[in-house]
């Protein structure tokens, strides 16, 4: 029990040390990081037919994708910041239909969705570099 109690507390502590350190560009890698995260947790939950855990874990991932959309500058992002919010927006909506009806193929289409847009912003660390 205390074990439990003193990984959690470590995880905490760690995850705040990490976000104090984190660059902008990295703090919205670990968004996509924890939406994927907790899009994978829900779809074993899901699996495993523990519908609380389910529930709360695509209420996290919701949370964490309308978080990023609300991080959207449209005006100096253009085209690009219009075509993400609205891909977040769908995104939003699918999770929705996921939990309603146990789907577990749309909480695969919405991770593959991150994970594409997450490479994408991987990618300009790159570039960035060269």
């Amino acid at each position: 029990m205390y074990a439990v109690a003193a990984m959690k507390h470590y995880k905490q502590v760690s995850v705040h040390s990490s976000l104090m350190d984190a660059s902008p560009h990295r703090l919205i890698q670990m968004l996509m990081e924890g939406a994927l995260e907790k899009i994978a947790e829900a779809k074993g939950n899901m699996l495993n037919q523990y519908i609380a855990k389910k529930c709360k874990d695509i209420g996290t991932a919701i949370n964490i994708i309308a978080n990023l959309q609300a991080c959207l500058n449209k005006e100096a992002g253009g085209e690009v910041a219009e075509n993400l919010d609205s891909l977040y927006d769908y995104m939003c909506r699918r999770l929705v239909i996921a939990n309603s009806c146990n789907d577990e193929t749309i909480l695969d289409e919405v991770m593959s969705l991150m994970v594409e847009i997450k490479s994408g912003w991987d990618g300009i660390t790159e570039k960035v570099k060269q």
